[in-house]
Protein backbone atom coordinates (compact mmCIF):
# COMPACT_ATOMS: atom_id res chain seq x y z
CA UNK A 1 0.00 0.00 0.00
CA UNK A 2 1.28 3.45 -0.79
CA UNK A 3 -0.40 6.72 0.15
CA UNK A 4 1.12 9.33 -2.14
CA UNK A 5 -0.75 12.33 -0.77
CA UNK A 6 -3.25 13.08 2.00
CA UNK A 7 -5.37 16.22 1.81
CA UNK A 8 -7.96 17.56 4.23
CA UNK A 9 -11.32 19.05 3.40
CA UNK A 10 -11.64 21.43 6.35
CA UNK A 11 -15.29 21.69 7.38
CA UNK A 12 -15.12 21.73 11.15
CA UNK A 13 -16.96 18.73 12.58
CA UNK A 14 -17.58 17.47 9.05
CA UNK A 15 -13.91 17.56 8.01
CA UNK A 16 -12.47 14.52 6.26
CA UNK A 17 -9.38 13.35 4.46
CA UNK A 18 -8.72 12.53 0.84
CA UNK A 19 -6.10 9.80 0.45
CA UNK A 20 -4.45 9.38 -2.95
CA UNK A 21 -2.23 6.39 -3.60
CA UNK A 22 -1.91 2.85 -4.90
CA UNK A 23 -3.05 -0.44 -3.40
CA UNK A 24 -5.61 1.29 -1.18
CA UNK A 25 -8.56 -1.00 -1.96
CA UNK A 26 -7.01 -3.88 -0.03
CA UNK A 27 -6.85 -1.72 3.09
CA UNK A 28 -10.17 0.10 2.85
CA UNK A 29 -11.72 -2.06 5.58
CA UNK A 30 -9.37 -0.91 8.30
CA UNK A 31 -9.64 2.72 7.22
CA UNK A 32 -13.44 2.63 7.16
CA UNK A 33 -13.63 0.55 10.33
CA UNK A 34 -11.64 3.16 12.23
CA UNK A 35 -14.26 5.82 11.44
CA UNK A 36 -17.55 4.03 12.22
CA UNK A 37 -18.88 2.05 15.20
CA UNK A 38 -21.30 -0.19 13.34
CA UNK A 39 -20.32 -3.21 11.29
CA UNK A 40 -22.90 -3.15 8.52
CA UNK A 41 -21.73 -1.89 5.12
CA UNK A 42 -23.53 -1.53 1.81
CA UNK A 43 -21.11 -1.38 -1.10
CA UNK A 44 -22.82 0.35 -4.02
CA UNK A 45 -21.13 -0.29 -7.37
CA UNK A 46 -22.05 -0.72 -11.03
CA UNK A 47 -21.93 -3.44 -13.65
CA UNK A 48 -18.59 -2.20 -15.02
CA UNK A 49 -16.68 -1.64 -11.79
CA UNK A 50 -18.21 -4.34 -9.61
CA UNK A 51 -16.70 -7.34 -11.42
CA UNK A 52 -13.26 -5.72 -11.17
CA UNK A 53 -13.08 -4.46 -7.60
CA UNK A 54 -16.14 -5.31 -5.46
CA UNK A 55 -14.69 -8.61 -4.20
CA UNK A 56 -11.51 -6.87 -2.99
CA UNK A 57 -13.46 -4.21 -1.12
CA UNK A 58 -15.89 -6.76 0.33
CA UNK A 59 -13.04 -8.98 1.53
CA UNK A 60 -11.22 -6.05 3.15
CA UNK A 61 -14.37 -4.98 4.99
CA UNK A 62 -15.17 -8.54 6.11
CA UNK A 63 -11.68 -8.87 7.57
CA UNK A 64 -12.64 -6.01 9.90
CA UNK A 65 -15.85 -7.75 10.96
CA UNK A 66 -18.28 -6.00 8.62
CA UNK A 67 -21.47 -7.63 7.39
CA UNK A 68 -21.29 -6.60 3.73
CA UNK A 69 -24.09 -6.25 1.20
CA UNK A 70 -23.00 -5.50 -2.36
CA UNK A 71 -25.55 -3.74 -4.56
CA UNK A 72 -24.70 -3.58 -8.27
CA UNK A 73 -26.55 -1.10 -10.47
CA UNK A 74 -26.49 -0.91 -14.28
CA UNK A 75 -23.61 1.27 -15.49
CA UNK A 76 -24.54 4.64 -16.97
CA UNK A 77 -26.17 7.98 -16.22
CA UNK A 78 -29.68 6.52 -16.45
CA UNK A 79 -29.08 4.70 -13.15
CA UNK A 80 -28.82 8.02 -11.29
CA UNK A 81 -32.56 8.01 -10.74
CA UNK A 82 -35.07 8.12 -7.94
CA UNK A 83 -36.24 4.62 -8.91
CA UNK A 84 -32.73 3.23 -8.52
CA UNK A 85 -32.30 5.02 -5.19
CA UNK A 86 -35.56 3.54 -3.95
CA UNK A 87 -34.42 0.05 -4.92
CA UNK A 88 -31.19 0.48 -2.90
CA UNK A 89 -33.14 1.87 0.07
CA UNK A 90 -35.37 -1.20 -0.09
CA UNK A 91 -32.30 -3.45 0.14
CA UNK A 92 -31.05 -1.54 3.20
CA UNK A 93 -34.43 -1.92 4.88
CA UNK A 94 -34.71 -5.60 4.01
CA UNK A 95 -31.20 -6.18 5.43
CA UNK A 96 -32.24 -4.25 8.57
CA UNK A 97 -29.44 -1.72 8.33
CA UNK A 98 -29.13 0.38 11.49
CA UNK A 99 -28.22 4.05 11.89
CA UNK A 100 -24.61 3.11 12.68
CA UNK A 101 -24.26 1.33 9.32
CA UNK A 102 -22.40 2.83 6.38
CA UNK A 103 -22.63 3.15 2.61
CA UNK A 104 -19.51 2.73 0.47
CA UNK A 105 -19.57 4.14 -3.07
CA UNK A 106 -17.31 2.11 -5.37
CA UNK A 107 -17.38 3.53 -8.88
CA UNK A 108 -17.53 6.72 -10.89
CA UNK A 109 -19.58 9.86 -10.50
CA UNK A 110 -22.96 8.22 -11.04
CA UNK A 111 -22.32 5.67 -8.30
CA UNK A 112 -20.92 8.29 -5.94
CA UNK A 113 -23.82 10.70 -6.40
CA UNK A 114 -26.44 7.97 -6.09
CA UNK A 115 -24.85 6.20 -3.11
CA UNK A 116 -24.31 9.50 -1.32
CA UNK A 117 -27.92 10.48 -1.88
CA UNK A 118 -29.09 7.15 -0.47
CA UNK A 119 -26.83 7.58 2.57
CA UNK A 120 -28.14 11.10 3.13
CA UNK A 121 -31.79 10.06 3.33
CA UNK A 122 -31.65 6.58 4.90
CA UNK A 123 -32.82 7.04 8.51
CA UNK A 124 -32.02 10.76 8.05
CA UNK A 125 -28.39 10.07 7.28
CA UNK A 126 -25.81 7.33 7.79
CA UNK A 127 -22.04 7.29 7.28
CA UNK A 128 -20.85 7.52 3.71
CA UNK A 129 -17.49 6.68 2.12
CA UNK A 130 -16.24 7.43 -1.38
CA UNK A 131 -13.95 5.09 -3.33
CA UNK A 132 -13.96 6.78 -6.76
CA UNK A 133 -12.65 4.68 -9.64
CA UNK A 134 -12.88 7.14 -12.56
CA UNK A 135 -10.75 10.20 -13.17
CA UNK A 136 -13.78 12.47 -13.26
CA UNK A 137 -14.94 11.18 -9.88
CA UNK A 138 -11.47 11.45 -8.37
CA UNK A 139 -10.84 15.04 -9.43
CA UNK A 140 -14.36 16.36 -8.97
CA UNK A 141 -17.54 14.60 -7.97
CA UNK A 142 -16.24 12.53 -5.02
CA UNK A 143 -15.05 15.65 -3.17
CA UNK A 144 -17.38 18.25 -1.72
CA UNK A 145 -20.51 16.40 -0.66
CA UNK A 146 -22.88 17.23 -3.53
CA UNK A 147 -25.09 14.14 -3.90
CA UNK A 148 -28.14 13.78 -6.10
CA UNK A 149 -30.27 11.85 -8.54
CA UNK A 150 -31.52 13.12 -11.88
CA UNK A 151 -35.09 13.93 -12.80
CA UNK A 152 -36.56 13.59 -16.26
CA UNK A 153 -36.77 17.39 -16.38
CA UNK A 154 -33.26 18.16 -15.16
CA UNK A 155 -29.88 16.83 -14.04
CA UNK A 156 -29.10 16.65 -10.31
CA UNK A 157 -32.40 18.32 -9.42
CA UNK A 158 -33.13 16.06 -6.42
CA UNK A 159 -30.28 16.01 -3.93
CA UNK A 160 -28.50 17.46 -0.94
CA UNK A 161 -25.14 18.43 0.50
CA UNK A 162 -23.83 15.43 2.42
CA UNK A 163 -20.15 14.98 3.14
CA UNK A 164 -18.35 11.62 3.14
CA UNK A 165 -16.28 10.45 6.11
CA UNK A 166 -13.30 9.63 3.88
CA UNK A 167 -12.38 9.62 0.20
CA UNK A 168 -9.99 6.85 -0.91
CA UNK A 169 -8.49 7.33 -4.37
CA UNK A 170 -6.69 4.18 -5.49
CA UNK A 171 -4.91 5.12 -8.69
CA UNK A 172 -4.60 1.47 -9.66
CA UNK A 173 -8.29 1.56 -10.57
CA UNK A 174 -7.60 4.13 -13.28
CA UNK A 175 -5.61 1.58 -15.28
CA UNK A 176 -8.81 -0.30 -16.21
CA UNK A 177 -10.65 2.87 -17.23
CA UNK A 178 -11.62 3.07 -20.90
CA UNK A 179 -9.71 5.80 -22.72
CA UNK A 180 -12.87 7.75 -23.50
CA UNK A 181 -13.68 7.90 -19.78
CA UNK A 182 -10.13 9.00 -18.95
CA UNK A 183 -10.49 11.82 -21.46
CA UNK A 184 -13.93 12.59 -20.01
CA UNK A 185 -12.33 13.29 -16.63
CA UNK A 186 -9.68 15.53 -18.18
CA UNK A 187 -12.38 18.10 -19.02
CA UNK A 188 -12.91 18.74 -15.31
CA UNK A 189 -9.12 18.87 -14.86
CA UNK A 190 -8.85 21.63 -17.47
CA UNK A 191 -11.66 23.47 -15.71
CA UNK A 192 -9.59 23.92 -12.55
CA UNK A 193 -6.82 25.61 -14.50
CA UNK A 194 -9.20 28.03 -16.20
CA UNK A 195 -11.08 29.05 -13.07
CA UNK A 196 -8.38 29.15 -10.39
CA UNK A 197 -4.82 28.46 -11.43
CA UNK A 198 -3.11 29.67 -14.61
CA UNK A 199 0.13 27.93 -13.56
CA UNK A 200 -1.75 24.63 -13.35
CA UNK A 201 -3.21 25.27 -16.81
CA UNK A 202 0.34 25.74 -18.15
CA UNK A 203 1.40 22.53 -16.40
CA UNK A 204 -1.37 20.72 -18.27
CA UNK A 205 -0.26 22.24 -21.57
CA UNK A 206 3.36 21.23 -20.97
CA UNK A 207 2.51 17.68 -19.89
CA UNK A 208 -0.49 16.92 -22.11
CA UNK A 209 1.00 13.83 -23.84
CA UNK A 210 2.08 12.25 -20.53
CA UNK A 211 -1.31 12.99 -18.98
CA UNK A 212 -3.17 11.48 -21.93
CA UNK A 213 -0.99 8.35 -21.56
CA UNK A 214 -1.75 8.16 -17.78
CA UNK A 215 1.87 8.32 -16.59
CA UNK A 216 1.68 7.67 -12.85
CA UNK A 217 3.78 10.54 -11.47
CA UNK A 218 2.15 13.17 -13.66
CA UNK A 219 -1.34 11.75 -13.11
CA UNK A 220 -0.84 11.76 -9.33
CA UNK A 221 0.21 15.41 -9.46
CA UNK A 222 -2.80 16.32 -11.58
CA UNK A 223 -5.27 14.54 -9.28
CA UNK A 224 -3.71 16.00 -6.13
CA UNK A 225 -3.75 19.52 -7.57
CA UNK A 226 -7.41 19.26 -8.51
CA UNK A 227 -8.36 17.87 -5.11
CA UNK A 228 -6.37 20.60 -3.33
CA UNK A 229 -8.13 23.31 -5.31
CA UNK A 230 -11.56 21.82 -4.77
CA UNK A 231 -10.92 21.22 -1.06
CA UNK A 232 -10.00 24.88 -0.63
CA UNK A 233 -13.16 26.02 -2.39
CA UNK A 234 -15.46 23.66 -0.50
CA UNK A 235 -13.95 24.76 2.82
CA UNK A 236 -14.80 28.36 1.93
CA UNK A 237 -18.29 27.69 0.59
CA UNK A 238 -19.72 24.27 1.44
CA UNK A 239 -23.25 24.81 0.12
CA UNK A 240 -22.45 26.83 -3.00
CA UNK A 241 -23.65 30.20 -1.79
CA UNK A 242 -20.80 32.06 -3.41
CA UNK A 243 -17.31 31.18 -4.62
CA UNK A 244 -18.05 27.46 -5.06
CA UNK A 245 -20.36 28.32 -7.94
CA UNK A 246 -17.21 29.00 -9.99
CA UNK A 247 -16.76 25.22 -10.18
CA UNK A 248 -19.75 25.25 -12.54
CA UNK A 249 -17.71 26.76 -15.38
CA UNK A 250 -18.89 25.08 -18.58
CA UNK A 251 -21.72 23.31 -16.81
CA UNK A 252 -24.69 25.51 -17.72
CA UNK A 253 -24.46 24.73 -21.42
CA UNK A 254 -22.99 21.31 -20.60
CA UNK A 255 -26.05 20.23 -18.66
CA UNK A 256 -28.27 21.50 -21.48
CA UNK A 257 -26.33 19.37 -23.96
CA UNK A 258 -26.61 16.28 -21.76
CA UNK A 259 -30.34 16.70 -21.29
CA UNK A 260 -30.97 17.41 -24.98
CA UNK A 261 -29.20 14.16 -25.81
CA UNK A 262 -31.17 12.28 -23.11
CA UNK A 263 -27.82 11.32 -21.52
CA UNK A 264 -27.11 9.06 -24.49
CA UNK A 265 -24.73 11.31 -26.43
CA UNK A 266 -22.13 13.33 -24.58
CA UNK A 267 -20.54 12.02 -21.43
CA UNK A 268 -20.59 14.63 -18.65
CA UNK A 269 -17.04 15.83 -19.17
CA UNK A 270 -17.48 15.94 -22.93
CA UNK A 271 -20.52 18.19 -22.56
CA UNK A 272 -18.66 20.40 -20.09
CA UNK A 273 -15.76 20.68 -22.55
CA UNK A 274 -18.06 22.12 -25.20
CA UNK A 275 -19.67 24.35 -22.57
CA UNK A 276 -16.28 25.74 -21.51
CA UNK A 277 -15.36 26.70 -25.06
CA UNK A 278 -18.69 28.43 -25.67
CA UNK A 279 -18.60 30.24 -22.32
CA UNK A 280 -15.11 31.55 -23.13
CA UNK A 281 -16.33 32.66 -26.57
CA UNK A 282 -19.29 34.48 -25.04
CA UNK A 283 -16.98 36.20 -22.54
CA UNK A 284 -14.67 37.31 -25.35
CA UNK A 285 -17.60 38.62 -27.38
CA UNK A 286 -18.69 40.67 -24.36
CA UNK A 287 -15.19 42.07 -23.92
CA UNK A 288 -14.63 40.30 -20.60
CA UNK A 289 -11.52 38.46 -21.77
CA UNK A 290 -9.17 38.21 -24.69
CA UNK A 291 -10.04 35.78 -27.51
CA UNK A 292 -6.80 33.96 -26.69
CA UNK A 293 -8.50 32.42 -23.63
CA UNK A 294 -10.99 30.57 -25.82
CA UNK A 295 -8.17 29.53 -28.15
CA UNK A 296 -6.08 28.12 -25.29
CA UNK A 297 -9.02 26.26 -23.76
CA UNK A 298 -10.06 24.78 -27.10
CA UNK A 299 -6.53 23.72 -28.03
CA UNK A 300 -5.88 21.98 -24.71
CA UNK A 301 -9.23 20.18 -24.83
CA UNK A 302 -8.43 19.03 -28.36
CA UNK A 303 -5.05 17.71 -27.13
CA UNK A 304 -7.05 15.64 -24.67
CA UNK A 305 -9.25 14.35 -27.53
CA UNK A 306 -12.36 16.08 -26.19
CA UNK A 307 -15.15 17.61 -28.29
CA UNK A 308 -15.14 21.39 -28.68
CA UNK A 309 -18.20 21.86 -30.89
CA UNK A 310 -21.91 21.29 -30.37
CA UNK A 311 -23.36 18.12 -31.84
CA UNK A 312 -25.53 19.63 -34.56
CA UNK A 313 -27.99 16.75 -34.44
CA UNK A 314 -29.22 18.18 -31.13
CA UNK A 315 -32.11 20.61 -31.09
CA UNK A 316 -31.14 24.14 -30.01
CA UNK A 317 -34.54 24.51 -28.36
CA UNK A 318 -34.01 21.32 -26.36
CA UNK A 319 -30.56 22.53 -25.28
CA UNK A 320 -32.12 25.82 -24.15
CA UNK A 321 -34.91 23.98 -22.32
CA UNK A 322 -32.28 21.95 -20.48
CA UNK A 323 -30.44 25.10 -19.47
CA UNK A 324 -33.67 26.76 -18.33
CA UNK A 325 -34.15 23.92 -15.84
CA UNK A 326 -30.61 24.21 -14.51
CA UNK A 327 -30.21 24.91 -10.78
CA UNK A 328 -28.19 28.03 -11.61
CA UNK A 329 -31.16 29.82 -13.20
CA UNK A 330 -32.31 32.81 -11.13
CA UNK A 331 -35.56 34.67 -11.84
CA UNK A 332 -35.77 33.02 -15.24
CA UNK A 333 -32.34 34.29 -16.28
CA UNK A 334 -29.16 32.28 -16.71
CA UNK A 335 -26.13 32.40 -14.45
CA UNK A 336 -22.82 31.79 -16.20
CA UNK A 337 -19.26 31.41 -15.02
CA UNK A 338 -17.21 33.46 -17.45
CA UNK A 339 -13.42 33.87 -17.72
CA UNK A 340 -11.82 37.29 -17.32
CA UNK A 341 -8.31 35.88 -17.80
CA UNK A 342 -6.70 32.46 -17.54
CA UNK A 343 -7.06 31.39 -13.90
CA UNK A 344 -9.74 33.95 -13.10
CA UNK A 345 -13.48 33.72 -13.68
CA UNK A 346 -16.51 35.75 -12.66
CA UNK A 347 -20.03 34.71 -11.70
CA UNK A 348 -22.33 36.62 -14.07
CA UNK A 349 -26.05 36.71 -13.33
CA UNK A 350 -28.97 37.91 -15.39
CA UNK A 351 -27.86 36.65 -18.79
CA UNK A 352 -30.73 36.63 -21.25
CA UNK A 353 -31.58 33.23 -22.68
CA UNK A 354 -31.94 34.85 -26.10
CA UNK A 355 -28.24 35.77 -26.07
CA UNK A 356 -27.16 32.18 -25.43
CA UNK A 357 -29.58 30.88 -28.03
CA UNK A 358 -28.01 33.27 -30.54
CA UNK A 359 -24.55 32.01 -29.53
CA UNK A 360 -25.65 28.43 -30.17
CA UNK A 361 -27.25 29.30 -33.50
CA UNK A 362 -24.01 30.94 -34.65
CA UNK A 363 -22.21 27.73 -33.68
CA UNK A 364 -24.61 25.73 -35.86
CA UNK A 365 -24.09 28.07 -38.79
CA UNK A 366 -20.28 28.11 -38.57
Amino acid sequence: MGVIKTLEVALGARSYNIEIGTGLLCHCGEKIGALVKGRQAAVITDSNVGPLYAATVKNSLEQQGFQVTVVTIPAGESSKSWQQAEEILTVLLEQKFHRDACVVALGGGVVGDLAGFVASVYQRGIAFFQIPTSLLAQVDSSVGGKVAVNHALGKNMVGSFYQPKLVLMDMDTLQTLEQRHWQNGLAEVVKYGVIYDADFFRYLQQNAPAILQRQLDVSAEVIASCCRLKAEVVALDETEGGVRAKLNYGHTIGHGLELAGHYQGYLHGEAVAVGMVLAARYAAEKGMCDASVEDAVRELLMQFCLPVQVDRTLSVDEIMNGMALDKKVQDGQLVFILPEAMGNVKIVKGIQQSEIKALLLREYEA
